[in-house]
């Protein structure tokens, strides 16, 4: 493997978009925060042999997409990343396998180590399903309600530690309320469901942090969220969308409203910092 330079970013950013289900991540960080830039999420990648791309940020976020992957490969990944704080990797879940398997990181210590459900979406196959609710952006006064759920988020699903799930909301929804990226169903004055995009392209848009508070599920509610955004985002150009599933409740109300399995997409977050030895 080498070090990309800026000339390889045009096909950096092809091979993304030939396999863009798998590369939102890598797109948007590219995007906004570039390669050997100082930003937490800027991008540092290798070029494999194969064509192949393996990008980490600077937080220490792995990203493979290497689609071609040799064992070789991935042994040349481990050791371009040797000596380097990571705090997990994203992506195919044959792929980030692959990679913890060759930097001997299989055994954690893991926060969360899923391999989840993903599913893609022809967004002129949206059904829009029925139900309570308007969307609308969330303000400042939506503030205290959105961080407590955002907490619960952090413990449910990411397994944040309590003395940290908090301060990780608040962060989050800062930097949600700034990027305009997420959405609140509510009736009568009543929130009923969260729901946003963690990655979102001109033409593609990526679901992620949807919550609905435990006494308010089962209602469609999620569902509805969903999809009334998607709607939104189609109706500024974009055709497709993906998303990978935290739970088999969530996988049903996604595939009530279009989307399609594709694959599994690996969310690896340890512990604590790991160095490949």
């Amino acid at each position: 493997m080498r070090p990309a330079t800026p000339a390889d970013i045009p096909a950096m950013r092809a091979l993304w978009q030939a396999h863009v289900a798998g590369s939102m991540f890598p797109l948007v960080n590219l995007r906004d925060h570039g390669l050997g830039g100082h930003h937490p999420r800027s991008l540092h990648c290798w070029i494999a042999l194969d064509g192949g791309v393996l990008a980490v940020t600077n937080e220490g976020i792995v990203m493979p997409q290497l689609p071609d992957a040799t064992p070789d490969t991935w042994a040349a990944a481990a050791r371009v990343l040797r000596g380097r704080p990571l705090i997990g990797a994203l992506g195919d879940a044959g792929q980030v396998r692959g990679f913890l398997a060759a930097a001997g990181l299989t055994g954690g210590p893991f926060r969360r180590d899923a391999d989840e459900p993903a599913f893609s979406l022809d967004l002129s196959r949206l059904v829009v399903p029925p139900g309570p609710g308007l969307l609308r952006p969330p303000t400042d006064a939506d503030l205290p309600r959105l961080i407590d759920w955002r907490t619960a988020y952090h413990r449910e699903t990411l397994g944040t530690p309590e003395d940290a799930a908090r301060a990780t909301a608040t962060r989050d929804m800062a930097s949600y309320l700034d990027r305009a990226s997420h959405r609140l169903l509510q009736h009568d004055g009543q929130p009923l469901s969260f729901t946003g995009f963690n990655a979102a392209l001109d033409t593609a848009v990526q679901i992620g942090g949807v919550y609905t508070p435990p006494g308010l599920r089962r209602r469609g509610h999620a569902r509805r969220a969903v999809a009334l955004h998607l709607a939104e985002a189609r109706a500024a150009g974009a055709t497709r969308a993906f998303l990978f599933a935290a739970s088999d409740m969530a996988a049903h109300a996604y595939r009530a409203i279009g989307f399609e399995p594709r694959g599994r997409f690996s969310v690896t977050l340890f512990d604590k910092p790991q160095v490949i030895a």
